[in-house]
């Protein structure tokens, strides 16, 4: 079941880089691969994010789409990233991914790690 609510999103801009990463690693036509977004702890701030791609749906996984994009959470990180927009920037201040996630009440100053 694909939640349509309360999920994980992505931006436009991530989503292309997360298209052209696909291609880069030639899993772009395989339907079977997906990006596994989650929390784990370490970081300056307790909890830090990862991302990856994977094609192995786990039974607790929480599986969400946005602009085309399947997007697969484990439940115990989405509890932290509900309602999270996954973002891509590769402005002057920094390049990469980064998650804009209105449940983090602090972050630390690179971005990629957060606490509650």
């Amino acid at each position: 079941m694909i939640a349509t609510e309360n999920g994980i999103l992505i931006s436009d801009k991530a989503k292309a880089k997360v298209i052209q990463l696909m291609q880069d690693a030639g899993i772009a036509d395989d339907a079977t691969y997906f990006l596994r977004v989650g929390v784990v702890g370490g970081g300056c701030s307790g909890l830090s994010y990862k991302m990856d791609f994977d094609n192995e749906v786990k039974p607790m996984d929480q599986v969400f789409e946005d602009k085309g994009i399947k997007i697969v959470c484990d439940l115990k990180s989405f509890l932290y990233l509900v309602n999270t927009e996954l973002e891509f920037s590769d402005g002057l201040n920094g390049k990469g991914f980064f998650f804009n996630n209105p449940n983090a009440s602090r972050s630390c100053g690179c971005g990629e790690s957060f606490s509650v």
